[in-house]
């Protein structure tokens, strides 16, 4: 890891902070420890990243499948373990969590219409950035206002995780 992390309990002054990561997710992981060297952000990643993943209007297993493709094409194998126990929590078949290492998305992959759509986007906003507007009008098509703001809010998101996981080495 290229920054030291900050042993849980050791700095009194990041105490609520650290009750709060603990509350919301069980424990304070190696990213959050890395996280704590800047309070502020490590506050803020934690309220987004919450949201995201535990207030959103998405299905979980439609959300751990785009997790998982994000992971893929950051070449984030960290975040990659961590969402697998999530997204067989939430229903998803190993088969289908191992297609989303695929470099292109199968079409045999026993993906949902609705999570292929969600995947075909997660590839272009990690890849291309821009989304093409066919695509965008499938995505209207099984997501409401708020799914789609949640569905990029996620793509996004975790973007920025595996990013951070993949500059700072954390988990190699």
């Amino acid at each position: 890891m290229r920054v030291d992390p900050i042993v849980p309990g050791t700095r009194p002054e990041l105490a609520t902070q650290e009750a709060q990561i603990r509350a919301e997710r069980g424990r304070i992981s190696v990213l959050y420890q890395a996280l704590l060297n800047s309070p502020p952000i490590a506050h803020g990643w934690e309220q987004m990243l919450s949201a995201v993943r535990n207030r959103s209007s998405l299905d979980a297993g439609l959300r751990e499948l785009v997790i998982l493709r994000v992971a893929v094409l950051n070449r984030a194998p960290y975040e990659f373990d961590a969402h697998v126990p999530h997204a067989l929590q939430a229903g998803k078949t190993q088969q289908a969590i191992d297609a989303t290492r695929s470099p292109a998305l199968l079409a045999d992959a026993h993906w949902t219409p609705a999570e292929r759509v969600a995947l075909q986007l997660t590839d272009a906003m990690t890849r291309d950035i821009d989304v093409p507007d066919t695509l965008f009008e499938q995505v209207r098509a099984h997501f409401s206002a708020q799914g789609q703001v949640d569905l990029c809010a996620t793509i996004g998101a975790y973007n920025m995780v595996s990013r951070f996981l993949v500059a700072l080495q954390i988990g190699h």
